[in-house]
């Protein structure tokens, strides 16, 4: 079997994407030729080398935009790289239905910091980390290719606070952050500050949820109470590395130290 037909053969059950192995296994060639035959559909762009290894199909529903939702490969791709993932960020938002802003690049947490960012033709993938793996909060949904897992509201939320510095600040994603708000759910939250380690990140998402979002007081009563449960200090709502919190006249001690301005 030569790799167009194998190719083939994946899209009738609905693959996306495959490894090397899995070519040597399914394609009685030696390497050179298998290796030959790569070079050619990847110069007419039938297939994309993602990752040293791994390589995604692309079929002609997809050939304009030369590339393929990271739905329909980021279970196997992580299968592959033997680690755990979840979609974040504005790639989860967009899942629920927080996509007003089109953003072109996706977005996955992992829990392994040795993956360099993806920059192929019109793909982009960003790797981030986390110091502690999520003990809930991940959801698995379900693709053309099978399921693949992303952030409930609730921890989507909490990353992108978190990570604000890094993703545009807090202005860019309010809009969004009010979409995920619609979304969550009190057992989301609850479930959320079971495990969830960063404090200063909960009184932000609190502060946002009752003062700038105004959403049900049932939202981020957990919250409070959780926050209540120890020392909780002055924090400011947009970490920067000279500025220290001042005075704080909210119960979440959350020193506004920007102009809140949604871009929506």
């Amino acid at each position: 079997m030569d790799i167009s037909e194998y190719i083939k053969q994946l899209q009738t059950f609905e693959e996306y994407s495959f490894s090397w192995d899995e070519l040597v296994i399914a394609c009685n060639k030696t390497e050179t030729a298998l290796k030959r035959e790569l070079s050619r559909l990847v110069a007419k762009k039938e297939i994309m080398n993602l990752r040293k290894g791994f390589y995604l199909i692309i079929p002609p529903r997809y050939s304009k935009q030369e590339q393929i939702p990271v739905q329909l490969f980021a279970e196997k791709l992580f299968k592959y790289l033997n680690s755990n993932y979840y979609l974040s960020f504005y790639s989860a938002a967009k899942f629920h239905g927080a996509g007003h802003q089109q953003v072109q690049r996706e977005y996955i947490m992992a829990d392994d910091k040795s993956f360099p960012d993806i920059k192929k033709s019109s793909l982009e993938i960003h790797f981030f980390t986390t110091s502690k793996w999520p003990i809930k909060n991940i959801l698995k949904k379900k693709s053309d290719a099978g399921i693949f897992k992303i952030s409930s509201p609730a921890l989507t939320a909490v990353d992108l606070i978190h990570h604000q510095t890094k993703l545009g600040g807090i202005n860019r994603m309010l809009a969004i952050l009010e979409e995920l708000s619609e979304e969550m759910t009190v057992q989301d939250i609850e479930d959320l500050i079971s495990w969830y380690p960063h404090k200063s990140t909960l009184q932000r998402l609190g502060f946002l949820l009752e003062v700038v979002l105004q959403v049900e007081k049932a939202l981020y009563t957990p919250v409070m109470k959780y926050l209540n449960t120890s020392k909780y200090y002055p924090v400011l709502l947009s970490p920067k590395s000279k500025e220290k919190p001042g005075a704080v006249l909210n119960d979440w001690k959350v020193d506004i130290n920007i102009k809140l301005e949604s871009d929506l």
